[in-house]
């Protein structure tokens, strides 16, 4: 039979272990969160200069985690949210790098007013993608210039492109990054500028002879000539879903987002339908940013939404694009149906 001084050894040993097992459990979630942090890197080849900045960036990346998890924990939106590129940056970052912010050159005007294309929405089909009717390029990534609005112009000039002629065509928004001066370059722009300036150019070459890199240059005139598409003119769209409906049934079209980053930042890979930083439109306020809509459609529960390219590569969002809420708000999410154009062809 054990003694009692045999006994109180065993049950020291036994707290002992506990302890010991305790502090490793509390030691693993470091290593945890530094190994998510390397398989992150490694995933989206980043590297950075020094291991100073490196701790730093995974401070920031520990901290985006710990958020992202407690919002989908929360569960209280139509979405979640999930790691990717822009992790390892914070939102003020994130909006100083990616997003556009202070007074853009004035929009210039059509020269003739616009007209709703299906005015009675009678023939708009319940759902609709353009990249199933070979009216979309793959996605493009703008780096860190913050020149959406040549992004955004581009793709709904490819679109109207095939359209027109059945030739999918990729365009080069270099050449008007370089060329289209009235706009901004990688601080911003309007795609009614670029349309103009499209016009007005007698076109757009294509992007490999006159390839991106993402940052503005001296105009190239040589690269600038023999155009391979050209348009006609451009709309802009009446505000309100409902013309911009009307718009997205005939053709891709360039919209403007108004948001401060937000959630936007971690809108990744199967991430569902954003309804705005509240879930109910909104998306805060003071920055802009260029898309393209190429369809929309009603998800399984019901919820009808609006697909949009985006010009981040393929590591962010839905491999690069995302779905929006529609029929949410009179603006739209993230004012989505007050400030669409397209060109015509």
């Amino acid at each position: 039979m054990a003694s009692n001084f045999d006994f109180q050894l065993i049950l020291a040993a036994v707290l002992l272990l506990g302890a010991f097992a305790s502090q490793a459990t509390a030691l693993d979630e470091e290593p945890s969160m530094l190994e998510r942090h390397e398989k992150w890197m490694v995933h989206h080849g980043r590297s950075y200069k020094n291991d100073a900045e490196k701790a730093k960036r995974f401070k920031i990346f520990e901290q985006n985690v710990k958020f992202i998890e407690s919002f989908n924990k929360a569960g209280n939106q139509s979405y979640k949210l999930g790691v990717n590129k822009f992790s390892d940056l914070t939102n003020e970052e994130f909006k100083a790098t990616m997003l556009n912010e202070g007074k853009a050159p004035p929009r210039p005007r059509p020269s003739k007013p616009a007209s709703l294309l299906n005015e009675s929405l009678a023939e708009v089909p319940e759902y609709l993608d353009w990249r199933e009717k070979g009216a979309v390029t793959d996605i493009k990534n703008q780096g860190y210039c913050g020149c959406c609005w040549a992004f955004s112009a581009v793709a709904a000039m490819e679109g109207i492109t095939q359209i027109r002629t059945g030739q999918l065509m990729r365009l080069s928004e270099q050449q008007l990054l370089d060329c289209n001066l009235k706009n901004y370059g990688c601080r911003g722009g309007w795609m009614t500028w670029a349309f103009q300036f499209i016009m007005d150019n007698g076109g757009l070459v294509m992007d490999s002879d006159y390839p991106y890199q993402a940052v503005q240059q001296s105009c190239n005139a040589q690269n600038s000539g023999n155009s391979a598409a050209t348009i006609t003119g451009y709309q802009e769209v009446a505000s309100g879903e409902s013309a911009l409906l009307a718009a997205v049934t005939y053709q891709p079209v360039s919209v403007i987002l108004t948001h401060d980053g937000g959630m936007f930042q971690y809108y990744a890979s199967n991430s569902g339908i954003f309804s705005g930083n509240d879930g109910a439109g909104d998306c805060g306020s003071g920055f802009r940013h260029a898309m393209t809509i190429i369809g929309y459609g009603t998800s399984d529960d019901g919820m009808e939404y609006w697909l949009a390219k985006n010009s981040w590569g393929t590591g962010w969002g839905e491999n690069g694009y995302m779905r929006m809420a529609r029929g949410i708000n009179a603006r739209g999410v993230c004012g989505i149906a007050m400030e669409a154009s397209y060109p015509t062809a």
